[in-house]
């Protein structure tokens, strides 16, 4: 299977299992208040054995083939812990994981587990959108003497804001699938027509603006 037919594979999955659903008639509606045509969810992936573990297996494979052999792996809270922990087990690597903000007690930890300073750390995430967030974990993790080699994860939306903001951060990005291999593996699965396909790729080109427009229409 090469990466190509792996991707449309993961996608699979994802909308097999509701992982990430497709509405542009009807989209969801974020945490900033903004409307989507596309919610995601990929923890439920864990439910299930079978797939967890070819998500594992691909991980492990792109770390692999694009980093060699870290020295940890490291989990972005909460998404990416469980995931980062079986790529961790599965290439016999320790593993650590970057809170959302530092504790508000004991030691006031951002980084759980042991990183030692120099260490070189490849980022485990569930979902990347701006980047902002996954971006602040690198942050964290190069702040506690960690080199960085890059960042994994299940999916993107491929915003151009992301793209910039790994650039700008110098972070690699890596990922098993992506906005528009999931475009193409819903369409060829008759998950959506033409028509709908049309509407979720100007989404990805300006999701404020497709947001507005939705909201005057209704």
């Amino acid at each position: 299977m090469n990466d190509e037919q792996s991707a449309l594979k993961v996608a699979e999955f994802l909308l097999k299992l509701k992982a990430v659903e497709l509405s542009p008639s009807a989209p969801f509606t974020w945490a900033s208040g903004m409307k989507s045509p596309i919610y995601c969810d990929n923890r439920k992936t864990l439910s299930f054995p079978e797939i967890r573990d070819f998500l594992r297996d691909r991980f492990a494979a792109i770390v692999s083939e694009k980093y060699g052999t870290p020295d940890v792996i490291a989990g972005v809270a909460t998404g990416g812990i469980a995931l980062g922990a079986l790529v961790a087990q599965a290439l016999n690597l320790p593993f650590i994981y970057v809170r959302s903000e530092a504790k508000k007690h004991g030691l006031g930890n951002k980084v759980e587990g042991v990183l030692e300073k120099g260490q070189k750390v490849v980022v485990i995430e569930d979902l990347v959108s701006t980047g902002k967030s996954s971006l602040n974990a690198v942050a964290a993790l190069r702040e506690a003497g960690a080199e960085v080699l890059g960042m994994v994860a299940i999916f993107t939306y491929n915003f151009a804001k992301a793209a910039d903001n790994f650039e700008q951060s110098s972070c690699k990005l890596s990922t098993l699938t992506d906005y528009d291999t999931l475009l193409k593996q819903a369409l060829q699965s008759n998950y959506i027509n033409d028509e709908q396909v049309s509407s979720l790729r100007d989404w990805k080109g300006n999701p404020e603006k497709w947001s507005e427009a939705f909201s005057v229409n209704i």
